[in-house]
C-alpha cells in the first residue's frame, strides 16, 4: 500500500484518541454513528476529556475530520474498529456493536484494503465472527481481496501519562506480509513502539489476560480487605507492611467497574466454557468483585447501627459515582451497587459528582446527580462514603458534610483519608 489513508470507527475513550494521534502522521478521519459526538467533535470538544480541546482544534486544523457519512469514509483504505465489546444482563458477551461495525466496514471497503480491530474480544472473535460479516456485506474474500489485523487497546480512561502515544502497542495481521505493515502504521506514531504477536488469536488472548490478571489480583486484595476488617486490622497497614518486601506486588482493594477489568474477563469465561474448561479463579474473581458495592453499603449500615443511628430513612451522600477517580465515565459503575443496597433502607441518598453527566447517569441508572455547590451540601447527613477519590474532594474536610460531627459516619472506600475522621475504610 502506497498511501495510507485511515478511517477509525468508533469515536469514543479508544477511538478519539487513536484517531487524533493517526491523524498527526496519516490523513485520517473518525466514523460514529452518533450525530451529537460527531458535531461536539467538529466544534472542538471531547466531552469524554480524553483528547483536550487545544489537541483536537489542532488536529480538525490540520484536515482530521469526524462524519457520520459512509459515503466520506469510503475512499479510505486501513479501516479501525474500535467500538465497544460489552455484556448483557447475564454477563454473555454481546457482539453486535462489533457485528454492526463490519457491516460499516463491508460497505466500503475495496480491494486490497486492511481492517484492523481494536476491540477487546476473546481469541477467534476477529477472524470467526467480523470478518465474515465483512465478506458476506462486501463480497469480497478474506485473505485475497481484503485483509485483517488485530492491535489491541490499551486506553486507560482519565490517566495523563500513559496516553496512547506512550503505549506499547501489541500488533497483528493475517499474513506475514500485512502483519509488517500493520505494525508499521502503528509505530509511526507510537512512541515506545509496539510488539509483532504472530497470530491475530495471540494478539487477542494478550489483550483479555491484561485485564484479566488485574480483575483476580484485586479481587485477592478484596477479600483480604474483608477478612482484616472482620478482625479488626487496618488493610492498608498489612499492605503497607507487606510491600516491604521486593516482589510482593502492592495492589488495593476496591470497586471493580468500568468497560475493561470488570467486563473483559467475562469473554475469556465463556469462550472457556465452549472448549470444556471451567475458569474457577477467574469465576470466583468476578463474583468476589461484583458483590464490593453491596458489601461497602452493608459496612457502612454497620458503622451506623455502631453510632446508634437509625438506618431507615436516614440521609446519606455519596460522593462520586464514575468508575474512577478525576474522569468522567460511568460504564458498569459498581458504586450503583453501593447505592441500590442503601436503597433499601432509604430512599434519602445524594450522590455529588462533579466529573459525571448528570443526563448520562440519569439514562443509564436513573439516578439523579446533586448539581448544587459542596458547600451547600454541609451539615445535612447522617453518613458519607467517599466513593470515588475526584481531585474536587482533595482538601475537603468531610465531616463537615454530617448533621452531627462526632456522631455520624464516615466510609472511605478509597483509603485516602485522614484516618482520624474515618469510621470504617475498605
Amino acid at each position: 500500500m502506497e498511501q495510507i489513508k485511515i478511517c477509525v470507527i468508533g469515536l469514543g475513550y479508544v477511538g478519539l484518541p487513536l484517531a487524533r494521534l493517526f491523524s498527526t502522521k496519516f490523513e485520517t478521519i473518525g466514523f460514529d454513528m452518533n450525530q451529537i459526538r460527531v458535531d461536539a467533535l467538529m466544534v472542538g470538544h471531547d466531552a469524554t476529556l480524553e483528547v483536550s480541546d487545544d489537541l483536537l482544534q489542532s488536529a480538525l486544523k490540520k484536515g482530521f475530520k469526524c462524519t457520520t457519512k459512509l459515503e466520506d469514509i469510503r475512499g479510505c483504505n486501513f479501516y479501525v474498529v474500535a467500538v465497544p465489546t460489552p455484556v448483557d444482563v447475564n454477563n454473555k458477551p454481546d457482539l453486535k456493536p462489533l457485528w454492526g461495525a463490519s457491516e460499516v466496514v463491508g460497505k466500503v471497503i475495496s480491494t486490497g484494503d486492511i481492517v484492523v480491530y481494536e476491540s477487546t474480544v476473546y481469541p477467534g472473535v476477529t477472524e470467526e465472527e467480523c470478518i465474515p460479516v465483512v465478506e458476506r456485506v462486501s463480497g469480497l474474500k478474506f485473505n485475497v481481496d481484503f485483509f485483517a489485523g488485530y492491535s489491541p487497546e490499551r486506553i486507560n480512561p482519565g490517566d495523563k501519562l500513559h496516553t496512547v502515544e506512550k503505549i506499547k502497542k501489541v500488533t497483528s495481521g493475517s499474513t506475514p506480509e500485512i502483519a509488517d505493515i500493520v505494525d508499521n502504521v502503528y509505530n509511526a506514531v507510537l512512541v515506545n513502539g509496539t510488539h509483532k504477536a504472530p497470530s491475530i488469536k495471540v494478539a487477542e488472548a494478550s489483550k483479555i489476560i491484561e485485564n484479566s490478571q488485574r480483575d483476580v489480583n484485586i479481587a485477592f486484595m478484596n477479600e483480604l480487605a474483608k477478612i482484616f476488617n472482620a478482625m479488626d486490622i487496618d488493610t492498608s497497614d498489612v499492605i503497607e507492611a507487606a510491600s516491604s518486601k521486593w516482589n510482593f506486588i502492592k495492589l488495593k482493594p476496591g470497586l471493580v467497574g468500568g468497560h475493561c477489568i470488570s467486563v473483559d474477563p467475562y469473554y475469556l469465561i465463556q469462550k472457556a466454557q465452549v472448549y470444556g474448561v471451567l475458569p474457577r479463579i477467574m469465576s470466583s474473581a468476578r463474583r468476589l468483585n461484583d458483590g464490593m458495592g453491596a458489601y461497602v453499603a452493608g459496612q457502612t449500615i454497620k458503622c451506623m447501627n455502631k453510632k446508634g443511628i437509625l438506618v431507615k430513612d436516614s440521609k446519606i451522600l455519596i460522593l462520586g459515582i464514575t468508575f474512577k477517580e478525576d474522569c468522567p465515565d460511568v460504564r458498569n459503575t459498581k458504586v450503583v451497587d453501593v447505592y441500590h443496597t442503601l436503597q433499601e433502607y432509604t430512599d434519602n441518598i445524594v450522590v455529588y459528582d462533579s466529573y459525571a453527566s448528570p443526563e448520562v447517569v440519569q439514562h443509564e441508572y436513573e439516578i439523579s446527580i446533586m448539581t448544587n455547590s459542596l458547600e451547600s451540601l454541609k451539615g445535612k447527613f447522617d453518613a458519607v462514603i467517599l466513593a470515588v477519590a475526584h481531585n474536587t474532594f482533595e482538601g475537603v474536610d468531610i465531616r463537615d458534610f454530617l448533621t452531627d460531627r462526632e456522631n455520624g459516619v464516615v466510609y472511605d472506600v478509597k483509603g485516602i483519608l485522614p484516618r482520624n475522621i474515618v469510621d470504617s475504610r475498605l
